[in-house]
């Protein structure tokens, strides 16, 4: 009895070894190490809206692990609208309490029409796999709080006696979107639903979750609920905070809870919106936090807004909703050189918004320069060095040598700029070779100081010294 009690045990242990841990489970990962350097990937949101489909989905995960992948682009995010029927388009994503799909307990889970593979109550476990099996990640938007729907039907809060009105702060909803309520984290049963919502994502492989509605105003409370959440399940999975701007005040905060967080509004393909963002960049260009990244939002560059804007994007551009319907951006190309120039010198997170099965040379030229991704991914001590007269200079240190990374930028309308940069500003003091990043090509040596001419809303973008 005794032998066959042993084997029965050797079986069980067996067996236990060999099934290994499930695939949210990694006790060794840590929050700090997950975003080492600026994420890097692609958002729905600048050209699906809310009517991103799976197949849309999977297209852009063959064209970025075809010919991204290798320049360190990795994430496939899907933005808002998962969880909405296909009848709710872009154009009308502001309606008063939608229909949106959940389970029984108040979490919402894909439409099972854009996303046939999550029938069943699989969630995106098979969208996930198929990233996954292309060496790429896979992320997720979600608006704070709880459904109105799960209010609205008193949910209960998987594994508690509590319900969703239990935790529902009705006083502190979202101002412009109507689709979630407020979760009171002095509630019990608060943390519960949050630690729910999160375990589902973990069992789907999320590896990248974007929270709006959270930076802007500031929800301390919610933000450390997100990331206790996040932490008890043990899954790898960054936390990107939206919209800006975020109260710089926070910092400290942000950047122990979260791994990105946006520093501005929604950023669309307009001069205006691009020159701002040169002084939000410039509030957070002296925090630096190896692993937590200021935010500067979604490139918009290739095709956008390809199933049609709304009323609010199509107000920022001056146009009406057909006008900004199925287009190229709208920057220029020296603005699109400027926006990647400015982003990478920044060290923002780089997440490209134009859908990518249908991108255009320009754009693909600029986001698989490796020289200018390089300053993104491993520079250090980025700031702003000079801004006067709409004549604008930012710097960063190539780590391990005495190389510096300089972007001249001209802000200004009308003709080129000459833009100067002496050595002893720099730092540097030896006849020093330069190197055009855009161009990939040596521009010769240089004593003392090097002048750039730079054209109205362009940029050069160079490496001072070896």
């Amino acid at each position: 009895m005794k032998s066959i009690f042993i084997f029965v045990l050797i079986l069980t242990l067996a067996a236990c070894v060999s099934k290994g841990p499930e695939k949210n489970e990694n006790p060794n990962v840590s929050f700090d190490s997950l975003a080492l350097t600026p994420p890097m990937g692609w958002n729905s949101w600048d050209c699906l809206g809310l009517d991103a489909t799976e197949d849309q989905i999977k297209a852009v995960a063959d064209y970025m692990a075809e010919n991204l992948k290798q320049f360190g682009w990795e994430y496939v995010v899907i933005d808002a609208g998962w969880y909405h029927p296909k009848d709710l388009i872009t154009a009308e994503w502001q309606r008063f309490h939608p229909t949106q799909n959940m389970d029984n307990y108040g979490r919402l889970i894909p439409d099972t029409v854009k996303y046939p593979s999550s029938s069943g109550g699989k969630g995106f476990v098979a969208l996930a796999d198929y990233i996954h099996g292309k060496g790429l990640k896979f992320g997720i938007h979600v608006m704070r709080g709880i459904p109105w729907n799960a209010v609205a039907e008193n949910t209960p809060i998987m594994g508690t006696d509590f319900h969703a009105a239990d935790i529902a702060n009705l006083m502190d909803t979202c101002a412009w979107s109507l689709i979630m309520k407020g979760v009171n984290m002095d509630q019990p049963g608060a943390q519960d639903y949050y630690n729910s919502v999160y375990q589902m994502y973990a069992d789907w492989g999320v590896d990248f979750v974007k929270v709006d509605d959270m930076s802007r105003p500031y929800h301390k409370k919610e933000i450390e609920g997100v990331h206790n959440a996040i932490m008890k399940t043990g899954y790898p999975m960054v936390l990107s905070l939206s919209p800006g701007e975020t109260p710089v005040s926070e910092w400290d905060h942000v950047a122990k809870n979260a791994h990105m967080w946006r520093i501005s509004d929604d950023f669309w393909d307009g001069w205006i919106y691009l020159k701002r963002q040169f002084n939000l960049c410039s509030k957070w260009d002296s925090i630096h936090i190896q692993g937590h990244w200021p935010d500067a939002d979604m490139l918009p560059i290739g095709k956008l807004r390809k199933t049609g804007g709304d009323a609010w994007i199509a107000s920022l551009l001056g146009l009406t909703i057909p006008e900004v319907t199925d287009e190229y951006s709208r920057f220029t190309d020296a603005e699109k050189y400027t926006l990647f120039t400015l982003y990478s010198i920044f060290r923002s997170p780089l997440m490209i918004g134009g859908y990518l099965p249908e991108n255009d040379s320009v754009t693909f030229d600029i986001i698989t320069n490796p020289e200018v991704i390089a300053v993104n991914q491993h520079s250090e001590n980025n700031h702003e060095l000079r801004n006067e007269n709409g004549n604008v200079i930012w710097i960063a240190d190539k780590p391990g040598t005495k190389a510096k990374y300089i972007a001249f930028f001209n802000l200004n309308d009308g003709p080129p700029k000459e833009i100067s940069v002496k050595w002893e500003e720099i730092g540097l003091t030896a006849e020093e070779n330069v190197r055009d990043l855009w161009t990939r090509k040596d521009l010769g040596k240089f004593n003392s100081e090097f002048t750039a001419k730079v054209q109205a809303h362009g940029c050069v973008f160079v490496k001072i010294g070896e």
